[in-house]
């Protein structure tokens, strides 16, 4: 299940996991049903706790949480797309700037997670570079619990969402009402499959 995984490991990459990876594949379907709006919501959920790790470990930092602030605003129809893209900008920036691997990941998380209000492609960042950091966190011998722990919460966070994101009576941007336009990690699959 995680054998992509500990070749990317072996090799000393950066990035752990991604589309192709077996342990996501689930996650991935689900996310292919979703309305944006699910979406949007299921993201900023779960980029929660990346946030909170940061904001312990680098207190003075508020880069990140003003992404994710700025990008619910955003989806709420409060603020435009440059104020949120250049605060998710930020977030990614915080990344490149401490050194410190598990945490520029969880960076990169919360950065995709707001990104998410842009594109639902986005959304799959949050766990590709969330997951990244557990597997630093505990190691090459100690992270396959942990991930797998961690996919089941993103699936079940997902699961809420798809049931209550429209009964909670939230303000909306007009782009994430319509329901028409369709998924786009749906789209990508499609057109991966074709190639």
């Amino acid at each position: 299940m995680f054998s992509d995984v500990e070749i990317k490991l072996k090799k000393r990459n950066k990035i752990l996991f991604s589309r192709g990876s077996q342990c996501l594949q689930e996650l991935i379907k689900l996310i292919q049903l979703q309305n944006h709006r699910t979406l949007v919501m299921w993201a900023l959920d779960c980029a929660t706790l990346p946030l909170v790790q940061c904001e312990a470990k680098y207190p003075d930092e508020h880069r990140p949480r003003t992404c994710l602030e700025l990008c619910e605003a955003w989806a709420r129809g409060k603020i435009k797309m440059p104020t949120a893209k250049r605060a998710i900008l930020d977030s990614h920036a915080v990344a490149k700037e401490i050194d410190d691997t598990e945490y520029s990941a969880l960076c990169h998380a919360i950065g995709h997670a707001g990104a998410t209000v842009h594109v639902e492609t986005h959304a799959l960042g949050l766990p590709i570079y969330e997951l990244t950091a557990l597997v630093l966190k505990y190691g090459k011998d100690n992270f396959p619990k942990p991930v797998s722990e961690k996919i089941i919460y993103y699936s079940d966070r997902l699961l809420y969402w798809q049931e209550n994101t429209d009964k909670l009576g939230f303000d909306w941007a007009d782009f994430l009402l319509d329901d028409t336009r369709p998924n786009k990690e749906r789209l990508l699959s499609e057109k991966k499959l074709k190639q």
